[in-house]
């Protein structure tokens, strides 16, 4: 036998091997205890509201390390804003409770209303332009609308010297 087919033959029997090795594993002759899923335990939303209003304070007190002309600028809080969610998350996690879930969001929803309820952008007003400008932008399509009609007019007339 040439040293090729030997090398060959080697790695069909290794590749044999490895295929039955790792059928093995995903084979049901062996048999696996199934783990039960934990029970989930009732919602604790009293411990809840007391731990929200927990993360609540800690934001507070931040905040007021905050000078109040910086609270609409979100560069100056994010890490405290950040912490804040993260605490509500972790302790809703910790009573069994799913986040956001609406205790949680009223919360946050007066929270927001304490720091934040003068933030909102001023209203963009809408302005029309000068009437110089807005004659040109009627003008041009209308005179190249009639440009074009007495484009294609001209062109059917002359259609004997076109063709």
């Amino acid at each position: 036998m040439d040293t090729n087919e030997i090398v060959l033959l080697k790695l069909f029997f290794v590749g044999i091997l490895v295929n039955a090795w790792m059928m093995r594993g995903v084979s049901g002759a062996e048999t696996v205890e199934a783990t039960t899923p934990r029970p989930r335990r009732a919602c604790n939303e009293s411990r809840l509201q007391w731990d929200v209003e927990v993360c609540g304070e800690h934001f507070k007190k931040d905040m007021a390390l905050i000078h109040p002309q910086y609270w609409c600028n979100l560069t100056y809080f994010i890490s405290e804003y950040h912490l804040f969610t993260l605490c509500t998350e972790t302790k809703s996690h910790d009573v069994d409770c799913y986040w956001p879930n609406p205790l949680v969001e009223g919360y946050i929803i007066r929270i927001h209303k304490l720091f934040f309820s003068n933030c909102t952008m001023e209203e963009v007003v809408w302005v029309d332009p000068p009437d110089d400008t807005l004659v040109i932008l009627i003008l041009i399509p209308i005179f190249l609308t009639l440009a074009m009609i007495a484009l294609v007019v001209w062109c059917s007339k002359r259609s004997d010297v076109l063709a």
